[in-house]
């Protein structure tokens, strides 16, 4: 079974669970800081993923990281993915995780690449146009530098892109140059 669909039957757990026990927003930041954890360190994902290392000293550690700082929920969720011996899927399972809560909350997800930092006002324009791309009424926005653009930005809205970027126009008036009609091809 891929990561994806095992960490997607966690979640759907789990997401029923927080949201009968009513901490469907702690556990949310819980997933958050395990992934966080996970991306800022390669050592722990490394040891996560080592067939060397015994599953109960990695719950020993993921229970020294996080306990008192995550939810009984979460931290049960940990016992079961150790006990399971899938603990190398928690990141995916906190990746999971956070795209569940954003589809069950109607937040949509947007992702602009530029060459420069927006400021407040294009900020809000670009929110705005992804609220009517998206029909949704919450945008969680990440922007990115880019500086191979050019100019312009990418906008990424769920599977619809938005590329306004100069360095693609470029692009595009190459392959037209490249098609000379008044040269014979032989």
């Amino acid at each position: 079974m891929s990561d994806f669909r095992a960490a997607s039957r966690y979640v759907r757990s789990l997401l029923g669970l927080a949201q009968e026990q009513g901490v469907l927003d702690e556990v949310h930041k819980d997933m958050q800081l395990i992934g966080k954890t996970c991306n800022e360190n390669f050592e722990l994902v490394s040891l996560l993923h080592s067939p060397l290392i015994k599953h109960d000293k990695k719950k020993t550690i993921l229970y020294k990281i996080f306990e008192g700082k995550v939810n009984t929920l979460t931290l049960a969720i940990i016992d079961i993915v150790t006990r399971k011996n899938r603990e190398a899927i928690l990141p995916a399972i906190a990746k999971e995780f956070h795209n569940a809560y954003n589809e069950f909350k109607g937040i949509q997800k947007a992702t602009i690449t530029s060459t420069i930092t927006l400021d407040v006002e294009l900020r809000n324009e670009v929110i705005e146009m992804v609220k009517k791309l998206s029909g949704k009424k919450t945008i969680e926005l990440e922007e990115k530098k880019d500086s191979d653009l050019i100019g312009g930005f990418i906008l990424n809205v769920g599977d619809k892109q938005i590329d306004a970027s100069i360095s693609s126009k470029l692009k595009a008036l190459k392959l037209l140059f490249k098609h000379n009609p008044y040269v014979k091809e032989f």
